[in-house]
This record gives C-alpha cells, sequence and structure tokens, in this order.
C-alpha cells in the first residue's frame, strides 16, 4: 500500500467519530443497496482500524502491520460505491470533513494499483481528449449549431465580459445539451456579451478528484485559466455545479464566478416584466454539489418563483439535506445499477409532492433523472431551471 496522503487534520478526524450512525441513516447508497458497508459510519470505523495497524499505538509496540491487498480491495470496493454527495458530512455532529476524507482515500487507494479499472478511462480520457467521454473536444459547442439562428459567430468570441463554461456532460451528452441550448437563449434575450471557450475549455478536473486522481488536476486549471483571460472575461458562470465547485475550492482566486442561477437573479431583476405566464407544478431538486457544496439554495427558487403560473411545492428531503440523483462520484461508470437504485428512491421522493416536473440546476441531475423516468415509464417531466426560464421568456417574446 503507498504512502497514506492523509491531512494531520484528518488523521485526527478519523478518531473522532462519535457513532451516533446519523450517516448510516441518510446515504443514499447504503439505504438505495441495503448495504450497510456502503455508509459513512462503517468506512471510516474500517478506515481507522487498517490506519492503526500500520501507524498507530500498536504499530509503534509491535511492530506496523500493513492489511492485506484482499482486505483493502474489499474496502476499496465501499470507498467507490459512493457518490460523494456529502449528506454524511451534512449530518455528522462532531463535524467531520468526509467527502474531503473519502477522496484522499479514493487517492491513496488509487496510488497503491486498488481502484476499478474504470478510472483508468477516466484519466486517459482528460490527458487526451480533453474531456471525460473521450470525445473529440473540437466539436465541444457543436451544440451550438442546434440554435434555431445560431450566430456566426457561434458565441466564441474573441472577447466578451462573461465565459460560460459549459461543461463535458453539456456539451456532448445529447440529453444534456438541453441546458447550454436554453441558456444561450436567456443570455441572448438579455443581452448579455458573453462568450464560449470552444475546444479550448478542458475539463474542469472535477471528475479527476473523484477518481483519487487530484494531482493531475493542475494542468487542467492551469490551462482553462489561461483560456479564460485570453478573453478578457470579467466574469466565468457554471450550468453545471461540479465545474462551480471545482472553480471556487481549487482553482486561484481573482476571478468573478457564478453559477448560472445566482447570474440569472441579478441579470433579470435589473429587467423586470420580460417573464411571462407558464402553468405548471413543479418541485425542486437541490444537486449536492450546489447545494450541499456551495450552499447556493434560493437563487433556483428565486427563479422558479419569478415566474407567474408556476407552483412551486418542496419535497420532504430538500435544501440541505435533499437526497442525491445517483449521478455524482463517478458512480454511473463505478456501479451502474446502484447508481439507478438512488436515482429511484429521488424520483419517488419527487412523486410524493404530486408535482407534473422535477426541475433542477444541474446537467448531470438532469441526464440522470430524465433517463430513469423514461426507462421506466414515470409520468413526470425533468426540466432544467434554464429550461423553465425560457420557456417563460420564449413565451412572451413580441408581447407588450
Amino acid at each position: 500500500m503507498a504512502a497514506p496522503t492523509y491531512s494531520r487534520r484528518q488523521l485526527l478526524e478519523m478518531s473522532a467519530c462519535a457513532d451516533c450512525r446519523l450517516c448510516m441513516d441518510v446515504c443514499p447508497a447504503a439505504g438505495a443497496s441495503g448495504d450497510g458497508r456502503l455508509a459513512g459510519a462503517y468506512r471510516l470505523a474500517e478506515l481507522r482500524r487498517m490506519v492503526r495497524r500500520r501507524q498507530g499505538l500498536l504499530a509503534w509496540l509491535l511492530g506496523p502491520k500493513e492489511p492485506s491487498a484482499e482486505e483493502w480491495t474489499a474496502y476499496g470496493d465501499t470507498v467507490f460505491k459512493c457518490t460523494l454527495c456529502a449528506q454524511c458530512q451534512e449530518v455528522c455532529p462532531v463535524g467531520i470533513g468526509l467527502k474531503d476524507l473519502w477522496c484522499s482515500v479514493r487517492q491513496n487507494l488509487v496510488q497503491s494499483g486498488i481502484y476499478p479499472k474504470k478510472i483508468d478511462m477516466i484519466r486517459d480520457n482528460l490527458a487526451e481528449s480533453h474531456n471525460v467521454f473521450g470525445e473529440d473536444n473540437g466539436e465541444r459547442a457543436d451544440w451550438v449549431d442546434d440554435l434555431a439562428d445560431p450566430p456566426d459567430h457561434g458565441y466564441q468570441k474573441d472577447q466578451a465580459k462573461v465565459v460560460y463554461f459549459t461543461g463535458c456532460v453539456a456539451a456532448f451528452f445529447p440529453l444534456a445539451q438541453k441546458v447550454p441550448l436554453a441558456l444561450a437563449e436567456i443570455l441572448e434575450s438579455l443581452d448579455v456579451d458573453f462568450t464560449l471557450l470552444g475546444e479550448e475549455e478542458w475539463c474542469c478536473g472535477f471528475p479527476l478528484l473523484g477518481a483519487g486522481l487530484e494531482p493531475e488536476a493542475a494542468r487542467v486549471i492551469e490551462h482553462n485559466l489561461a483560456a479564460v483571460k485570453a478573453k478578457g472575461a470579467e466574469q466565468v458562470i457554471f450550468a453545471c455545479p461540479s465545474c462551480y465547485q471545482m472553480w471556487r475550492e481549487h482553482y486561484p482566486p481573482g476571478l468573478r464566478i457564478a453559477h448560472v442561477t445566482e447570474f440569472l437573479v441579478e441579470q433579470l431583476a435589473a429587467k423586470p416584466g420580460t417573464i411571462k405566464d407558464v402553468p405548471l407544478r413543479v418541485t425542486y431538486h437541490d444537486p449536492c454539489d450546489l447545494g450541499r457544496g456551495a450552499r447556493v439554495f434560493d437563487a433556483p427558487r428565486a427563479l422558479i418563483r419569478a415566474i407567474p403560473g408556476v407552483e412551486l411545492v418542496e419535497m420532504e428531503r430538500n435544501r440541505e439535506n435533499c437526497r442525491c440523483c445517483g449521478g455524482g462520484g463517478n458512480l454511473e461508470m463505478i456501479a451502474p445499477e446502484l447508481s439507478s437504485a438512488i436515482t429511484r428512491d429521488k424520483i419517488e421522493d419527487a412523486l410524493h409532492t404530486g408535482a407534473q416536473a422535477i426541475v433542477t440546476s444541474c446537467q448531470q441531475c438532469l441526464r440522470t433523472m430524465t433517463t430513469y423516468v423514461r426507462r421506466n415509464n414515470v409520468p413526470m417531466d425533468v426540466l432544467d431551471v434554464s429550461q423553465l426560464l425560457a420557456r417563460a421568456l420564449k413565451k412572451g417574446a413580441g408581447n407588450p
């Protein structure tokens, strides 16, 4: 096993667990699978036990005893079957930084060669194609061609005040391309001077964290910063909460950044009276990285409530307690059946509200939940908040 990569704080946190088991009650993976070993309390206890065997007090007295490769492999299976939703961290009464700890454990396992082989695909795709899907990065902005009236410049300007950082999922996955298409229409209607980076946009690096490959993110961070600065932009906006969180927590400061829901609340405040009625009963799903991660709860709801005719009904678990959609932590690539089971529980939460549609503000959540409802003939629409807002603005086009 490779030398551990844990900080002093994390080593202290391993012993701080109060064994209250609250994390077991809220873990989406444990709940959907019925396997308590996937919950934070079990994973933390096992990690503490194995770390102590090689560097704890007994190791100091009797000599270190490295856990076997079989033990590490079995433990690693539980670590990678996690969406990194941070719900365990949210309810931890001791305040243990569990999400960062799980990422550090993954990094330690990857460095030791104990990891799902799909991780190699993530590493290779980002190194060779600069996107998580291994697609031709020159096609990153091809979705613009599907606009009703795309501009000649394809929103790839030499200079602009705002850069819209599209993200891999929305750029390459057809279902999720509804988000940038709607957002481009909104920004155009609000006269926002924005540009895309096109092929100069590389994956933000977030999948590398979830894959235990954080050291390899430095290269993409440096490239993306240079690409934005070359546009002379004052601000970068993100529809993808994971991209937004990556920039907030791992990119150096200096640029103004915002999730599009925050940005649009400001833009619409300056242009009242532009939104028209959309009769619809909806519930809102808080994306993990936007809600628990960035604490952005109010802006998406403000946009929804700004649309006349829309009725917002909350799920029982909402805001910081919202259940994960199942699409995080690279889980779909590693354990697709478990990911789908978590999505099933999420959709059940939404159906209990009696809403006609579930609205979110994340292209990954949109893709995950839409795929589930279509495959299972669930009578509910799934929309990104940008799609809902685009409907209201388009409906008002030409009206006084």
